[in-house]
């Protein structure tokens, strides 16, 4: 008999089912009405139509702030009321893969990161106005914090990506290809962030360049675990919790990324491999980052989950 008053088991769908209907059941259980509506979108019937992409839309803007940007935990480690840039990243993710990135929703969004940026023209990670709320102890604030290819670079690449004009990526997109071209020592988030604005930069064969570069860097600095079943051979980057590899579908989320050339066909199709095996019982993938309070791994796992999905159906798994 369970103890009274203890936490009890998570209900988990049967393991004989697809890995998309045990993560059905799993957002059904634990996501937020965001991530419900997304996972509908993406793979429940009548995916991909206008009322699906309202639907989406229509949650998200309960995100929204007074100034334009996004808060209210939208980035589940970044608690409170107060727009971050970071959130507002989050969100124009959200409406690049409805195909909704653009008109006067993004106008807004395009004047408050004007708002928020630093003397570079370019985003900080996390702006002061966060200080009093709950965040995440990695990270930090501070009273005039620098620039940041993490939170500018996916924001851009983004913006071109869908063809957004405004003043603001003047300077920040400056910025990025300064930041992505002079990097010599880097972490698997910050190359994160150099993908997502080389995959969006409009100068392809700079990009391209650009790519090489980072690819033999990523490579040579063991940033990606080549082998899930070896990853003694890479070990946990500094700071980060136990555990917090990297992949190479982590950096090439869709084959048509430019740093799916960074890896063999071989390492990617381990990557992948490793990527079903990693499906919780439960139905949703893991969170491998640092937890720090109850609620955010909750919040962040069908996050991850969709997004899991989402790279598994580009390459061509089979995931129903």
């Amino acid at each position: 008999m369970a103890e009274t008053g203890a936490s009890p088991a998570v209900p988990s769908p049967d393991a004989a089912l697809s890995p998309l209907a045990r993560a059905e059941h799993f957002v059904w259980l634990t996501a937020r009405v965001l991530e419900q509506r997304r996972f509908a979108y993406h793979f429940l019937e009548g995916a991909g139509g206008d009322a699906a992409a309202d639907a989406v839309e229509t949650a998200l803007t309960s995100y929204a702030t007074a100034d334009g940007g996004y808060g209210y935990a939208l980035e589940p480690d970044l608690r409170g009321p107060v727009s971050q840039p970071l959130h507002t990243g989050h969100a124009l993710g959200v409406l690049d893969s409805i195909r909704r990135c653009g008109g006067q929703r993004v106008e807004r969004v395009c004047r408050y990161l004007t708002s928020v940026s630093t003397s570079e023209g370019a985003l900080p990670a996390i702006h002061p106005s966060q200080r009093g709320y709950p965040s995440a102890p990695f990270m930090p604030i501070v009273d005039n914090p620098p620039s940041e290819l993490l939170a500018t670079g996916p924001v851009v690449g983004l913006l071109h990506r869908n063809e957004v004009w405004h003043a603001w990526l003047f300077r920040a997109t400056d910025f990025c290809w300064t930041a992505v071209e002079s990097l010599e020592k880097s972490h698997p988030y910050e190359i994160q962030a150099a993908v997502a604005f080389l995959d969006g930069a409009p100068d392809r064969p700079r990009a391209r360049a650009a790519a090489d570069r980072l690819g033999r860097l990523v490579r040579a600095q063991g940033l990606a675990a080549l082998d899930p079943e070896n990853l003694d051979a890479c070990p946990v980057q500094p700071g980060y919790a136990p555990g917090e590899h990297h992949f190479p579908h982590d950096f090439a989320k869709d084959p048509e990324s430019l740093a799916r050339s960074w890896f063999t066909d071989a390492e990617m199709e381990r990557s992948l491999d490793f990527l079903v095996r990693d499906q919780a019982a439960d139905g949703g993938w893991p969170v491998r980052w640092r937890q720090w309070a109850p609620g955010t791994s909750m919040e962040a796992r069908p996050i991850v989950t969709i997004q899991a999905l989402r790279t598994l159906r580009a390459y061509g798994r089979d995931i129903a």
